[in-house]
């Protein structure tokens, strides 16, 4: 696909995504929309009363009290719900104000969690129709933005658009370099990715020195570009390898303290604990930026960059929740705003992708739309992501029928290299044994097409359930990310039986995440395969059983094990995770951004995801960098950016 196409359609796309906004956010606020708003809450009526609802949020079901009057929604209480702290649990509460103020059901899926937005409001929405409420008259009354058609005026020497790891890390190292700096963050939430991620690498870092484990600096970074094919900068690889550890420090002293860890000999730096983090962002902006006469600004969305007669970048434009347009003048903008993983149209296109976005909600690429609308260069290798976990389809289901360790069955057995993997056709694609390595993981299934399936037969089914994972000979445990298990430790064991393992199976099939057949063509026809292609692979799997050697992919003997001589047989549908978008900006190692000729843009610079283009050459393969590189490019980036302004 040609950039040039790619950038028409992605820029009327967003154009139009914008418009529709924009549109919708003068409609909201027009005098005859606020007295259609009041004639219709004056015509609503309900049977007064307290009524439960429930449906599934992000991280599992989200349970509600609404309670009404003749007239109005009057309360709503959350009786349970497990949405993630500081992103998931924000949104409720302000979707709460917002139904109850403007009751109504026509409010925005808050930014960085939709997921949870649309759980809540589809569980108020059953208690509008319990209560005998017009849900359609409850979906169309507008919810009117006090801000709308305002205009303010904001000056700074440095603004930074995204409040994530990156964003976070530049605003306070530019404030410290003594500039002005203004930070706006589109949702409620700082600290972005991060507060979700386990840990990042920071190269030679005082504490892997201290612990014994050093890098060689020179052999690191040859065998990166090497692996990267050399499509790469390579000045930007040693500036991260040998000024990472430095972050490490520099974190430290600033109150976010990472816990050192030889995992396997990699050099990884565990993030503090989940709910401490967006508390420790926010205290380190308020010291620096906020403490030097800046502004932390959240729930404020950026929409264009300014420019100057030359072409230099000098501000910013955004809008804020209630709909007021800033307009933020300033001599450096960081762009920070985390890619655009969640935008499925545009990763398909740039990188044929179809799976899981595992990262945030609201990154869709508007700040690269506003990069390139500036001059920015789209980089020779758009498109990476960062495919960086394996995930079964059936887990979410499960867990609301079973306990978490039983409803992780099928998400276990897709990282053990014991089982028959095959894509949608029905052929078999890979040596098993890469679902050992999480990057390899990804990349041999992505590859492979949207999806694949895991194989499990009858008898491999009894052995798990009588002797556990050792029952299938798992050479140890699944590769899954600590946060997979944390709720089910206890059980995380091979020896541990598994209970209910056929019903969970049986249960996978009847919730259509998984398929089922009494032969293997039968499985082969249920799952949509094709029949022929499936049965010559499950033929050549078997004989490769039998005589230990797989001539197709070198499989070892060991990972080789019997699947017995009947059915039934199952198909788990595994996807793959998307953790983030890699690049769409092209930088130098002061983090401005580059224009077609590969001259700075003057005054626009860019850190974390959106610059780590640089750094790899079609799709992420590190263990700890995406973090490590968002901490330390906006550390460093902040820091230029700020040096940049303050002598002009």
């Amino acid at each position: 696909m040609r950039k040039s196409h790619f950038f028409r359609t992605m820029t009327i796309w967003l154009c139009l995504i914008m418009t529709v906004s924009l549109l919708g956010g003068c409609a909201g606020n027009s005098n005859q929309k606020k007295n259609d708003s009041q004639d219709n809450q004056a015509g609503m009526t309900f049977k007064p009363g307290t009524y439960t609802a429930e449906s599934k949020g992000k991280e599992g079901p989200i349970k509600v009290e609404v309670t009404f009057s003749e007239s109005e929604l009057t309360d709503i209480k959350i009786i349970s719900a497990s949405e993630t702290a500081g992103i998931g649990d924000k949104a409720i509460e302000t979707l709460k104000e917002q139904i109850i103020t403007g009751q109504t059901l026509a409010v925005d899926a808050i930014s960085g969690a939709s997921e949870t937005s649309e759980g809540l409001l589809l569980a108020v929405e059953d208690a509008v129709k319990q209560a005998g409420g017009d849900v359609t008259a409850f979906k169309s009354n507008p919810v009117s933005k006090a801000g709308g058609g305002k205009t303010e005026q904001m000056a700074a020497d440095v603004v930074v658009v995204g409040a994530g790891a990156s964003g976070v890390s530049a605003a306070v190292s530019a404030a410290d370099k003594g500039a002005t700096v203004i930070i706006i963050e589109k949702t409620a939430t700082i600290g972005g990715a991060s507060n979700l991620s386990w840990a990042g690498k920071f190269y030679n870092s005082s504490a892997a020195v201290n612990d014994g484990l050093k890098v060689n600096v020179e052999n690191e970074i040859a065998n990166w570009i090497v692996n990267n094919h050399w499509r790469v900068d390579a000045a930007a690889i040693r500036q991260y390898v040998t000024k990472s550890g430095e972050t490490y420090d520099w974190l430290a002293e600033k109150g976010y303290q990472t816990s050192f860890l030889n995992f396997f000999g990699e050099q990884l730096h565990v993030l503090p604990a989940y709910d401490s983090r967006q508390d420790i962002l926010r205290k380190m902006l308020a010291e620096s930026v906020e403490a030097n006469g800046g502004h932390v600004i959240t729930e404020t969305t950026a929409k264009k960059l300014i420019t100057g007669s030359n072409g230099e970048v000098t501000g910013v434009v955004a809008e804020k929740a209630d709909g007021t347009t800033l307009e933020i003048s300033a001599k450096s903008v960081v762009m920070a705003t985390g890619g655009y993983a969640a935008n499925k149209e545009m990763v398909k296109e740039a990188f044929g992708f179809e799976g899981i976005n595992g990262g945030l909600g609201q990154n869709i690429g508007e700040g690269l739309q506003m990069a390139w609308e500036a001059g920015a260069k789209i980089p020779d290798n758009f498109g990476g992501q960062m495919l960086h976990q394996t995930l079964a389809r059936a887990t979410s289901k499960l867990k609301e029928q079973y306990t978490s360790f039983e409803a992780s069955y099928p998400l276990m057995l897709s990282y053990l290299p014991n089982f028959m993997n095959v894509g949608p056709s029905g052929a078999r694609f890979r040596d098993e044994a890469a679902t050992l390595e999480s990057v390899a993981a990804a990349n041999t299934s992505a590859f492979n097409g949207p999806y694949h399936m895991v194989i499990v037969s009858q008898s491999q089914l009894d052995a798990l359930t009588a002797q556990g994972m050792n029952g299938v000979q798992a050479p140890k445990l699944p590769g899954m990310p600590p946060e997979f298990y944390a709720d089910f430790q206890d059980q995380f064991k091979l020896e541990t039986p598994w209970a209910n393992a056929q019903q969970v199976f049986d249960d996978m099939v009847k919730n259509g995440d998984g398929y089922k057949g009494d032969t293997i063509e039968e499985l082969a026809a249920n799952a949509g395969m094709d029949v022929t292609v499936f049965t010559e692979a499950f033929n050549n799997y078997q004989k490769a059983i039998k005589t230990g050697v797989d001539t197709e992919f070198g499989k070892t003997k060991e990972y080789l094990q019997s699947m017995g001589e009947s059915g039934p047989y199952y198909a788990i549908i595994a996807e793959i995770n998307n953790l983030g978008s890699v690049g769409g900006l092209l930088v130098n190692t002061k983090f401005q951004v580059l224009n077609n000729s590969r001259v700075p843009v003057t005054g626009l610079y860019a850190v974390g995801l959106e610059s780590e283009g640089v750094l790899f050459n079609d799709t992420y393969v590190g263990n700890g960098v995406g973090i490590g590189y968002s901490f330390t490019s906006g550390r460093l980036g902040g820091e230029n950016a700020a040096s940049n302004a303050l002598a002009k």
